[in-house]
């Protein structure tokens, strides 16, 4: 493997390139952190000369990162004495620059605690009293102009605008004329060039060279690239790039391509013959060339890893241990009341170790060689409610439904009628007792789905007056004449776009436009706590299968790792490019896997904070993640109508179920994990058979080093069924504990 730094280069010094960059633990490629003070994609030689003087400076710049600081903060007499001590010349900020300030900003933005080895170091960080809250220092406009202005300034300086056309025509002309097994490899470079290229043009001024340049050249990228082409054409001065995210992230993070090293050799070949410097800069400076030795990937290989913001994900970014094992179930005794009961119970004992979420292959008492340690993280205790549910949860088993493609599921479908506040967000409880919607007008409603009615606690007054030692006690605390098949939440101040029960059932997590996280009691029914880190909407949130734990995102493309009674976030998970849209725990409790709008699956570890696992494949933003319960697998789908199969230990994509033909909302695996189940905005909801496509997964140690995927083309016979339902899109599925299927939409007429 190889990353393209440096110039060109012989092929007898190609060894001196074979160096991995470093990760930053959140799969961000950190190879030069100076690289955002390079002076220009063409500025080779006098580059190379003032490297070593940048780097005898370093400590120079970071003390006059530190003055600029204290002045921005209006620390006059601290600038004064720390350059007095220093031994700087009084006008040594106003010969700064602000280009200098910001250098590698990027990099420590919101890191997290990737020393975390001990199990309560996840909690330690974080317990601090609340009194001992720090204000953050006001923000100052215009704070983040620097930062732009050093990220833009790389395309300052250029050749000749009518040589880019020559230049981009004499590449493609080459390309279209090497051997086909090597065609489609290097075509990978033409998207990556004729947006930098481009954004040069722009950002010089050249703005009918570059407009000319685009209807030129913009027909020949992939189709999967067409919205980001049509933010690109929006793009036609230089001031419309100050403010723009999608240009920024592009020009921030490197693109990744994978290439063999016959490939790689070819492209080098060409630049180096035709003295095309202008490409080769904007290769080695904005692209990261994954080199593997072995046979050219296919074109169908190629396209099915291909289509995220920023080029496929890293091998060496999916080469870290992930232990996907199940944590072993605690030991809980079966009470036996008669003799009916025991013989249920005599009948249920071969279920007796399975997990909350029932998995294949786990019936062993022994820890699974991938499971985490028990005590990796620290995980809340079984109260006795806990073990009395899960008692139930073992009864109910002994009656689960044994699916396979012989054995479909029922499939129960709940349609919110006359919906007009616009239904965003639905959630079963564990055993399908509720169902709980939000909603576009910012309430949470829930409702009762069996004939028990929803009741509130009783007053503190009349809790007195009760004996606490009767048996019925639990009873006798909820008050009858709040009885009601429904109870609306208000506190929202925004649309509400996620939503989650506890595993207990005793509380509700709701996340909304407003920013905020809130934490519902199903006890008192009103909220608890709310919960205040992200600055922008907040699309999705999920419990911990453990409880105590949840995860968030949103628009701030940073996931959040919660406790429920911390105030402030415990992980926060920074490397995506766009909005976070969806989250989902491993079974495990100890991997947290994030869906985003830059078409990239994210799998982090909770303990280090560390991305483990970068996923790349689909077309269109992530909206629906599902884990195996065995929790070998990830199931996810996204705008582009596909369904991708993920195995997790290697780090490959191993299916593509295709067949909707809108946006996958919502995907589930059946108790057992035979049947996997995807619901869409095309009204329709369709069953999959999962264990066919595990046994049909090959994965040889050339694959697993090369990332080479070979894709069968058996979406049809994986597909067991489709159910179409007369107009309401599928928001939610839900297998209950009997494997029966239930689905949730809201009517569209």
């Amino acid at each position: 493997m190889a990353a393209v730094q440096g110039g060109l280069v012989d092929t007898d010094e190609e060894k001196d390139i074979k160096t991995e960059p470093s990760n930053d633990g959140f799969g961000n490629n950190n190879v030069n952190d100076g690289r955002l003070l390079s002076t220009s994609p063409g500025a080779t030689a006098s580059a190379a000369a003032t490297k070593p003087a940048v780097g005898a400076s370093e400590d120079q710049q970071t003390l006059l990162a530190v003055l600029q600081f204290l002045r921005k903060n209006k620390l006059t007499e601290s600038v004064d004495i720390l350059r007095r001590e220093a031994g700087l010349p009084e006008d040594s900020l106003d010969l700064k620059g602000a280009d200098s300030f910001g250098a590698g900003s990027g990099g420590a933005a919101g890191g997290g605690d990737a020393d975390g080895g001990d199990a309560n170091s996840l909690l330690s960080r974080v317990t601090i009293s609340s009194t001992a809250v720090v204000q953050a220092p006001p923000k100052v406009s215009g704070e983040d102009q620097p930062d732009v202005n050093v990220v833009l300034s790389a395309y300052s300086q250029q050749g000749d605008p009518l040589l880019y056309k020559v230049y981009y025509s004499g590449l493609k002309k080459f390309i279209e004329t090497v051997l086909d097994c090597h065609r489609a490899e290097l075509s990978q470079v033409f998207y990556p060039l004729f947006v930098h290229m481009y954004l040069e043009l722009v950002y010089n001024n050249h703005e009918n060279e570059a407009k000319f340049f685009f209807e030129k050249f913009s027909g020949d990228q992939e189709c999967y690239y067409k919205d980001d082409l049509n933010i690109l054409s929006s793009l036609t001065k230089k001031e419309h790039m100050r403010g723009n995210e999608t240009l920024l992230d592009f020009r921030t993070s490197k693109f990744v391509l994978r290439i063999s090293r016959d490939s790689y050799q070819l492209l080098k070949r060409h630049l180096q013959e035709r003295q095309n410097n202008q490409i080769w800069n904007i290769i080695q400076e904005h692209l990261y060339i994954d080199i593997f030795d072995g046979m050219p990937r296919s074109k169908s290989q190629i396209d099915a890893m291909s289509g995220s913001l920023a080029g496929e994900g890293k091998r060496e970014a999916n080469k870290a241990k992930v232990y996907y094992g199940l944590l072993k179930e605690p030991e809980i005794e079966l009470p036996l009341d008669d003799e009916d009961e025991e013989a249920e119970n005599e009948e249920g004992k071969p279920k007796k170790k399975k997990p909350k979420k029932d998995s294949m292959g786990s019936k062993s008492k022994k820890q699974d060689p991938n499971a985490p340690s028990q005590t990796r993280i620290p995980l809340p205790e079984l109260k006795d409610s806990d073990k009395l549910d899960k008692i139930m949860y073992m009864k109910e088993s002994t009656k689960k439904i044994r699916l396979g493609p012989e054995c479909l599921p029922s499939i129960c479908f709940y349609t919110f009628l006359n919906a007009y506040q616009g239904l965003t967000a639905v959630d079963f409880t564990d055993d399908s007792s509720l169902v709980a919607g939000g909603f576009a007008d910012s309430t949470v409603r829930v409702w009762s789905v069996t004939p028990k009615k929803l009741r509130k606690v009783k007053s503190s007054a009349d809790l007195n007056l009760i004996d606490k030692e009767s048996d019925d006690v639990l009873e006798r605390i909820m008050d009858e004449k709040t009885a009601s098949e429904s109870k609306i939440l208000y506190g929202h101040s925004g649309p509400v776009y996620g939503i989650s029960f506890s595993p207990d059932r005793n509380y509700l997590l709701s996340s909304s436009e407003d920013g905020t996280v809130r934490l519902w009691s199903l006890q008192t029914f009103t909220c608890l706590v709310g919960y205040k880190g992200h600055n922008y909407p907040v699309w999705d949130t999920q419990f911990s299968p453990h409880g105590y734990y949840f995860i968030s995102g949103g628009h701030d493309r940073i996931a959040r790792l919660w406790a429920t009674d911390h105030y402030q976030p415990l992980r926060m998970f920074a490397g995506h490019l766009a909005d976070i849209t969806c989250t989902r725990f491993h079974p495990n409790s100890n991997y947290v896997a994030t869906g985003s709008s830059d078409r990239t699956i994210r799998l982090w570890d909770v303990l280090t904070g560390n991305c483990v696992r970068i996923f790349t494949g689909h077309k269109g933003p992530i909206h629906a993640l599902a884990f195996s319960p065995n929790g070998k697998f990830l199931a996810s789908g996204a705008t582009d109508g596909r369904v991708l199969l993920w195995d997790i230990g290697h780090g490959l994509m191993f299916a593509e179920l295709k067949g909707h033909t809108d946006t996958v909302y919502s995907l589930r695996f059946s108790r057992d994990g035979e049947i996997l189940a995807s619901g869409s905005m095309d009204n329709t909801v369709r069953l999959w058979d999962a264990t066919k496509a595990f046994d049909d997964l090959e994965t040889d140690d050339f694959t697993a080093a090369t990332g080479h995927v070979h894709l069968q083309e058996n979406s049809q016979e994986l597909l067991l069924g489709t159910y179409i339902s007369k107009s309401t899109p599928v928001v939610h599925l839900h297998f209950t504990r009997r494997n029966l299927l239930l689905a949730a939409g809201a009517y569209n007429p």
